[in-house]
């Protein structure tokens, strides 16, 4: 394979070229606020989700310096409904570092850019390839997928030390000339490429710009990498949620606790059965509870049965021990879970 090193790099990138993509809000730039942007959105979630939140942020935020000054509720607000929301407050807090360490310039290395709030080798590499093109290598999941299959690389990455073993395999592939030209290409084709062509079930193998020294191909299985033995344990929990509102319409809502599930957001008050909930309602209100219909919502890790109970209370009865009431002008603003947000716009 080693002879085929100079070639890979060299097919990635006229691929990428001539048919990767061009036209996504975040690319043709080399301003690294944007590309961290669009790659802390991006993981683990799918492109045209981000699209609209990333355009929606940068507007609000157009550079770092506003992202630091902003208030975290308000972060969270326009985060709300894109899901892991530690990528949110992880993003307010890497902004401020970079304001108050750096004097609002990112750092050009990825060895510095890894130091800062919820950066990782990756994402660090991402930024330094593509904003000033660093020899580095990203190692996301569609990257990955690319290089399991070309090497056959059959180590299970489960393991760390695979993992390890697959790092400096992709080093080795990356480009070794005209780095500032190569290198912002070569590391979009990889993605394109993981995006578009080398796809987890159906690999479009006649489409791929590598397919002629492709290990896993020529064995006939590409769709057998990459490999992976611990699978994701899946758990389920039952919450049932108070809906508290008054004639003011007005919402109750607490900050749910850190860390856990929805950490750090607004929440209706948040309880492990029904019983629980009723012994919370003050007694002269608990005749007027109704259930409002279930429904599942899927985490990554976890199905959430999530069964709302509905209550109009005075706008001096609290609903809970913590939280406050929340105005019509007020609570859409507010970092919500995306069904507490579905909830309450019902």
């Amino acid at each position: 394979m080693s002879a085929g090193k100079p070639v890979f790099a060299s097919q990635v990138v006229a691929w990428q070229k001539l048919h990767g993509r061009h036209d996504l809000p975040w690319q043709n730039t080399r301003d690294p606020y944007r590309v961290w942007l669009s790659e802390v959105m991006l993981q683990q979630t799918q492109v045209a989700t981000v699209i609209d939140y990333f355009e929606r942020f940068v507007t609000r935020f157009p550079d770092v310096r506003a992202l630091a000054a902003a208030q975290l509720d308000e972060v969270m607000g326009l985060w709300s409904g894109l899901g892991y929301y530690s990528r949110a407050r992880n993003l307010h807090r890497c902004a401020c570092a970079v304001v108050e360490n750096w004097g609002g310039a990112f750092p050009v290395r990825a060895e510095e850019l890894v130091t800062l709030p919820g950066i990782g080798r990756s994402t660090a590499a991402a930024i330094a390839s593509l904003c000033f093109g660093e020899r580095v290598a990203i190692m996301d999941a569609n990257v990955r997928r690319v290089l399991a299959r070309y090497l056959a690389f059959d180590g299970d990455l489960a393991q760390q030390a695979n993992q390890n073993l697959l790092w400096e395999q992709a080093h080795s592939l990356l480009p070794s000339a005209r780095l500032a030209q190569t290198m912002p290409s070569y590391t979009q084709g990889m993605m394109d490429l993981g995006a578009t062509v080398c796809l987890p079930r159906q690999p479009l193998c006649g489409a791929c710009p590598v397919q002629a020294n492709c290990a896993g191909l020529q064995r006939g299985s590409p769709q057998d990498f990459p490999v992976r033995s611990r699978k994701l344990r899946r758990s389920a929990r039952s919450v049932w949620l108070l809906m508290a509102r008054n004639r003011a319409d007005a919402v109750w809502l607490q900050r749910r606790p850190v860390p856990g599930v929805w950490a750090g957001l607004y929440c209706l008050p948040w309880f492990d059965s029904r019983e629980a909930l009723v012994e919370q309602v003050p007694t002269p209100y608990r005749t007027a509870l109704q259930d409002v219909g279930g429904f599942k919502h899927v985490l990554t890790h976890m199905d959430l049965h999530l069964h709302p109970v509905l209550v109009e209370l005075p706008a001096d009865v609290a609903a809970s021990p913590v939280g406050q009431w929340f105005g019509a002008d007020q609570w859409p603003h507010l970092g919500l879970p995306a069904p507490v947000r579905v909830l309450l716009q019902a």
